[in-house]
């Protein structure tokens, strides 16, 4: 019977007032039916663990917990604990955009003093002047120390990483061989601009430097009128120095011209970092130099890789350059400022 009643419960709605109508549970079975139908509506309240804690012992932490559904924070408690933890705020002038900047020694690029002979002599070899110990700074002492905060940061920590992989004295062996990698590509370019062509088959044999000559091979081609190579310049005006790459035209623009070696690909010239304010200082440093019979506006970076893989170049028209250079004043009187 009881199996009987569960079968008709489960099979639709009204089965339960049609039970309930049903001759023999009214009379015979009346109290079972009740019974049974108690025992599957009610189940046994489940045990709440939480009732069991000691309300009495945690009383003060559960009122401070429900007590604080919302912040209750305001912007003076938030500068009062600022305060508190790290002291009052350093209260300085903000900081001022490089780009909202201007030089105070408004040097032009361009000298417009300097007298330029009206005959184009290409013909004549490239000069090359030596380079001479003065007092005054050179271009690269002075970037390096006016280096950004950001970038001194990246640049220590990538010496502590190669550290970390190669010991000290594998660092100091490894960044020898990047300036001796380096001089050598410099020594087979001159090679190659002054139609050495015993030179320029032994270094094209040599390992370190024929994937950098591989590399800017494509460049070569548009390069012509070679007018100086491994050359000192000095602004007069300004008092620094600086020894250039070359200076030639690249596809009929006279360039100063700055050769870079490089493991990481570099196809865009924000990757060459200081590289065009570089470049920038030494076409300053031209023509402003009277040793120098002629003015340049271009500048072009190349950036050659040891593997063979076509180099970057990177041409820098008269405008980016007049931008670079203002930059380049900026520093240069950072440097002044601190020494």
């Amino acid at each position: 019977l009881r199996m009987k009643f569960l079968q008709l419960l489960s099979r639709k709605p009204g089965t339960l007032e049609m039970l309930f109508q049903t001759p023999f549970c009214q009379k015979q079975f009346p109290y079972m039916c009740l019974a049974t139908s108690a025992r599957l509506c009610s189940k046994k309240k489940k045990v709440n663990s939480y009732e069991q804690v000691d309300q009495e012992k945690y009383k003060n932490l559960v009122c401070s917990v429900t007590s604080y559904k919302t912040s209750a924070q305001t912007p003076e408690t938030i500068l009062e604990e600022d305060d508190l933890l790290y002291g009052p705020p350093d209260k300085h002038r903000p900081l001022v955009n490089a780009e909202t900047k201007t030089p105070k020694n408004c040097v032009p690029l361009i000298n417009p003093n300097k007298r330029i002979p009206p005959l184009d002599r290409d013909s004549n070899p490239p000069m090359k002047i030596a380079l001479q110990k003065t007092k005054m700074p050179s271009v690269t002492r002075i970037l390096q120390q006016t280096i950004s905060s950001q970038q001194a940061f990246y640049l220590e920590r990538w010496k502590q990483k190669m550290i970390l992989e190669l010991g000290k004295d594998g660092f100091a062996e490894y960044t020898k061989n990047l300036f001796l990698q380096g001089a050598l590509f410099h020594a087979a370019l001159e090679s190659i601009f002054l139609s050495e062509e015993t030179a320029i088959k032994e270094q094209r044999e040599d390992v370190a430097v024929s994937g950098y000559l591989s590399s800017v091979q494509h460049v070569l081609k548009d390069i012509s009128s070679v007018k100086a190579l491994e050359s000192a310049v000095q602004h007069e005006t300004l008092q620094y120095l600086g020894l250039v790459d070359c200076v030639a035209k690249y596809r009929g623009q006279l360039c100063v011209i700055d050769w870079k070696t490089s493991e990481k690909p570099k196809p865009s010239l924000k990757d060459t970092f200081d590289n065009p304010l570089q470049v920038a200082a030494y076409i300053g440093a031209i023509n402003h130099d009277a040793n120098y019979d002629f003015q340049v506006g271009c500048g072009l970076i190349v950036v050659a890789y040891k593997n063979g893989s076509p180099a970057h170049p990177h041409f820098m028209d008269p405008d980016l350059c007049s931008q670079y250079w203002k930059k380049w004043l900026l520093r240069l009187e950072e440097y002044m400022d601190r020494n």
